[in-house]
């Protein structure tokens, strides 16, 4: 089955911003791109606050089901935060800084609607966090004393900065290095 142009459009759209930045490419670049005329891009998204819109909302129920498959695929909340940190070594061996990141890079700059779209993604993450490190500590897996919502900042916080770094570096190699040392600091004695 051949992707449609409005799908082309958003997976496009999603490349430039996760390599370009958003506010760095235009409808022309996306023409361009996609191989159509400036003004079907317009009949698609007929702005790109729409466009970005449409991409943060696509993204966002992707990767709440990607969540979701790790929750039902995984048992162990180690297992499911090596899974997680996944998506981002993933993404920077395509090549591309992840998109909650590279929105947030420019979060002033991009409209409102979109301002509270990355929110709602890094809530999203946050919350995701805090919900296998909460089982963690109940399963006797991390250790008692965690306090769970700060925790949930310190991993997505790594990530983030360990993705930024690797994608600067063009070495994706280290985040998972350094993910799960972090990961290891929370484990409960008896797991150890």
């Amino acid at each position: 089955m051949s992707i449609g142009t409005r799908d082309l459009l958003l997976k496009e759209a999603e490349t430039l911003a996760r390599t370009r930045g958003y506010a760095a490419f235009s409808y022309a670049d996306l023409a361009e791109r996609v191989g159509i005329r400036k003004a079907s891009v317009h009949h698609h998204f007929p702005t790109k606050e729409a466009l970005g819109v449409a991409l943060i909302d696509g993204y966002l129920a992707n990767f709440q089901s990607a969540l979701s498959d790790v929750l039902e695929e995984e048992t162990s909340a180690r297992r499911r935060l090596l899974a997680y940190s996944g998506f981002f070594s993933e993404s920077l061996r395509d090549g591309l800084m992840p998109l909650c990141a590279a929105l947030s890079a420019e979060v002033v700059a991009l409209p409102h609607s979109m301002q509270a779209r990355v929110s709602t993604f890094f809530d999203l993450h946050l919350e995701w966090l805090c919900r296998v490190v909460r089982d963690g500590i109940c399963d006797g897996e991390f250790r008692a004393d965690i306090d769970v919502r700060l925790t949930a900042h310190v991993l997505l916080s790594v990530l983030e900065g360990a993705s930024l770094v690797a994608w600067a570096l063009k070495d994706a190699s280290r985040l998972t290095e350094t993910f799960e040392q972090v990961v290891s600091g929370l484990a409960a004695r008896d797991s150890r």
